[in-house]
């Protein structure tokens, strides 16, 4: 009985942040507790039992979701040519979000931030702006190039509609390469990766 709890638990948990981190990014912070509740299938008192404010569950929803954003920024940053690091960033941020579609605007938010993660956010944004630097001055990146213009690229390629998790990756590496070619201070026109059929939506 005590193991079933816990699973139930941690079940309820794994909803929860799932509920909040798509109701954060779509919402912002007014989203009331209630509301993700509703969403995630337990009761406000449920969501209490496991994050005793609003801010506590904000920080746990988007801390998990930073952890990859860092390393993929840091591994960018270590690369010994600028300018493939920051293909190496872009390409794989584009990875993670084609596969996980409740990574939020972590970078962009509007919303008050726990101290800890916005500490850690600051810090990739650090590093992120360091090697848009450094790739600037290689030439490789165009000059006026600026940070939104990654935001941009993120949110467009969260749009990608496709029939399998594979086919959403295929096509955000296609997306992530013409994006690349769009950055360069002198476009190459290099061989793209194939091509996905991705449905036409109608409306």
């Amino acid at each position: 009985m005590g193991t079933q709890l816990r699973s139930d638990a941690r079940d309820n948990r794994g909803r929860i942040l799932a509920a909040a981190r798509a109701a954060f990014a779509a919402e912002g912070f007014t989203v009331p507790i209630r509301e993700i509740a509703r969403r995630a299938g337990v009761g406000v008192a449920t969501v209490y039992r496991h994050f005793e404010t609003k801010e506590a569950l904000l920080a746990q929803a988007f801390a998990e979701e930073l952890t990859p954003c860092s390393a993929i920024v840091e591994e960018g940053l270590a690369a010994a040519d600028p300018w493939r690091g920051f293909g190496l960033v872009i390409e794989r941020l584009m990875e993670v979000r084609a596969l996980d579609r409740g990574l939020a605007r972590v970078f962009t938010a509007r919303f008050p931030d726990p101290a800890e993660f916005a500490e850690d956010r600051d810090r990739t944004l650090r590093l992120l702006l360091e090697l848009v630097r450094r790739a600037k001055e290689t030439g490789a990146l165009r000059a006026d190039f600026v940070l939104e213009d990654i935001s941009l690229a993120l949110m467009a390629n969260e749009g990608i509609r496709a029939a399998s998790p594979g086919a959403r990756v295929a096509a955000s590496r296609r997306f992530a390469a013409l994006m690349l070619q769009s950055f360069q201070a002198e476009p190459v026109a290099a061989e793209l990766p194939p091509a996905v059929r991705l449905p036409v939506s109608r409306r």
